[in-house]
């Protein structure tokens, strides 16, 4: 009975942290945003007040499980090159907690579960074929992409840029011009975000062997350029909802001093290409984006 005590503190020990290295192949910073993203979609299309709760719902939880999925199976096809990386080489794969099979299997088992789900709960089948394009084309397509050219941060913000088009496709069942503006708003967020991240990491990619831009760039000139261009462009997306009559004053306002801050900081940056200034935009960029969505679904519901 002792030797039996003394091993349950042991066993549970073990079964927390390979709790937590699957929570970890979850990415849930990045999981949680594509998750708030796929709400905005569906609230923007509801008007506000979903008519059935149980269809946000189900798409929140189908669109989990193909988000965790893919972050796994990014992951398995990362395992190799996250081990030369000081910000990724405690991951449970190259730190050998987990082996590459059951990564594999964990995450093409609920990349494809959630695709199914979806289709299955939801009562439009284009939510459930957005959220396969989505999870093919971010393991597929931007994965390998990163090992081989500089505009992979392009081609992964099409999927970056579709869970709010999922969650759209959820409730109605077909796309319009008002969620488009949306996904190019997402689109165009995401390269200053991601660029700014890559600079901060780009030693780290570049001994990886990863074709982020500011690790092939340089002194970051074209990356500072492109930081200030995205945010230049963002500005009259991100404007667009006005004309469509999807929001008013307030939401002008605010997107536009949004705008201008984040275009701001990009500026600033490309001055003075530091680790400070990098970590500027970066902070930024996760301000504007929850503060806009959440404004223009405030905003929009009254009109």
């Amino acid at each position: 009975m002792k030797a039996a005590t003394t091993m349950c503190p042991d066993a549970r020990a073990a079964a927390q942290t390979r709790f937590a290295d699957y929570l970890q192949l979850a990415k849930p910073r990045l999981s949680m945003m594509a998750l708030f993203t796929v709400a905005a979609g569906a609230l923007l299309a509801a008007r506000g007040t979903p008519a059935d709760w149980t269809i946000l719902l189900h798409a929140l939880f189908g669109s989990a499980l193909v988000a965790v999925g893919a972050s796994a199976l990014n992951q398995f096809y990362e395992r190799d090159s996250d081990g030369f990386m000081s910000r990724t080489e405690n991951r449970p794969l190259p730190a050998g907690r987990l082996q590459p099979l059951e990564v594999l299997a964990f995450g093409a088992v609920l990349g494809i579960g959630g695709v199914t789900y979806l289709a299955v709960a939801l009562p439009h089948l284009l939510a459930a074929a957005l959220a396969a394009l989505t999870f093919l084309s971010y393991v597929f397509v931007y994965t390998p992409l990163k090992r081989k050219t500089s505009l992979n941060t392009l081609i992964g913000a099409i999927p970056g840029a579709l869970p709010p088009v999922i969650g759209w496709a959820a409730v109605r069942g077909s796309l319009s011009l008002e969620i488009a503006v949306v996904f190019v708003i997402l689109f165009l967020w995401q390269v200053p975000h991601f660029l700014a991240i890559a600079w901060i990491y780009r030693e780290d990619y570049s001994r990886a062997g990863l074709c982020m831009l500011p690790a092939v760039d340089g002194d970051g000139g074209m990356s500072s350029r492109q930081m200030v261009w995205y945010c230049l462009a963002l500005i009259p997306a991100s404007l667009a909802p006005v004309l469509l009559g999807r929001a008013g004053i307030p939401y002008l306002l605010t997107a536009t001093i949004l705008g201008a801050g984040f275009l701001t900081f990009a500026l600033a940056f490309a001055r003075r290409r530091s680790l400070k200034r990098a970590r500027g935009v970066l902070r930024a960029s996760l301000i504007y984006l929850p503060v806009l969505l959440a404004l223009l679904l405030l905003d929009g519901a009254s009109h």
